[in-house]
């Protein structure tokens, strides 16, 4: 083996592939008997060599066979059964990482001609060589992703989750698929996993919130208002979101405030200009002075009969009018709303 290490010593000082030819002739040459053949130090550095051109060689400026990659995977998978291989746990553990590098690059290549299934093959053949290869889950997490098999891609992305600094784009897509699996306590702990080392990052920040939101638990919600009005101060969704907190929570003040500042952002706006009436009428009803009580009767029948002009057949709104009516005694206006209640009550019955 004595020219063989020579020529991989060679190339590893001069890098140059001519020395990578000449050790594949010159292990070739050393197996000329069924004894050579079945010799465990003549077929490691055999490995090595055929790896290393695998490997440093992708162009194929050596011109070896098609066959090379197949015949050098048998060949150490076959070592890795020996007995005696510990012996060479340097040696195999190089083929083994050059052989996964080649696996990975033949499976970027499939992947590029978006042939994901196969190129999922290559990666697991990589994984296989190199199983603590931590860039592999992320790439095998992507392409289940991409395919749509969401459970499975989540097991990759958990693994990915598990790194000491996991990449922001990796927590949001793991929140991201727990949640379209339906799984809004795993995707909550993965955001908060998230936002212990990227405090700041709006996706994370408006995710929670959405959580708790949809969930209607306000008083949950209320504590990341401050740092997502922070990050997001004109984003309609996130405002009118803070304002409705707010108004669940009593604090009509802040809620008044939030809906006028939603409505600034966006005047054709359905749901602020809808909830600001209903605001005015819960403060109307709820004060004691008559001046407050007639100010925030006009500003409710102001909103209100805006949304309505919006979205005429909401019943919600109609309702909510209907209601306005009632307390400030437009009698008029009552009977016209109490008709289309009906219209539509019929409508229903039918």
């Amino acid at each position: 083996m004595k020219d063989v290490i020579n020529n991989l010593a060679f190339y590893h000082t001069k890098n140059d592939l001519k020395y990578l030819g000449d050790a594949k002739k010159s292990v070739d040459n050393s197996f000329k008997t069924h004894a050579d053949s079945i010799d465990l130090d003549k077929n490691v550095y055999k490995a090595v060599v055929y790896s290393s051109i695998l490997y440093i060689d992708s162009l194929n400026k050596l011109n070896q066979p098609d066959t090379l990659l197949l015949q050098t995977t048998k060949l150490v998978n076959r070592l890795l059964t020996k007995r005696k291989i510990f012996r060479f746990n340097i040696e195999m553990n190089y083929a083994k990482g050059c052989l996964a590098n080649v696996y990975q690059r033949k499976a970027f290549d499939i992947y590029s001609k978006n042939n994901y299934r196969l190129a999922i093959n290559n990666f697991m053949l990589a994984k296989q060589y190199a199983p603590a290869a931590h860039e592999l889950n992320v790439y095998l997490a992507n392409i289940y992703y991409k395919l749509g098999n969401y459970r499975t891609a989540i097991m990759y992305y958990d693994t990915v989750l598990q790194a000491k600094m996991p990449k922001l784009e990796h927590i949001q897509t793991a929140a991201n698929i727990y949640r379209m699996l339906g799984d809004t306590s795993k995707s909550l702990q993965t955001i908060q996993q998230g936002l212990e080392i990227y405090p700041k990052d709006k996706y994370l920040l408006f995710e929670e919130a959405n959580i708790y939101n949809n969930k209607k638990e306000y008083p949950l919600l209320k504590p990341l208002l401050n740092d997502l009005l922070d990050v997001e101060p004109n984003n309609p969704e996130v405002v009118f979101m803070a304002a409705n907190c707010y108004d669940h929570l009593n604090e009509l003040d802040k809620a008044e405030i939030g809906y006028q500042k939603a409505i600034e952002i966006n005047n054709a706006d359905y749901n602020p200009i809808f909830n600001l009436g209903l605001l005015y009428l819960k403060k109307a009803v709820s004060s004691n002075k008559p001046e407050e009580y007639q100010a925030n009767i006009g500003q409710s029948k102001s909103w209100l009969e805006k949304a309505n002009e919006m979205a005429p057949n909401n019943e919600s709104c109609l309702r909510a009018l209907q209601m306005l009516y009632s307390q400030s005694g437009n009698q008029n206006m009552l009977q016209k709303v109490n008709n289309k209640l009906n219209q539509f009550n019929q409508l229903n019955q039918q």
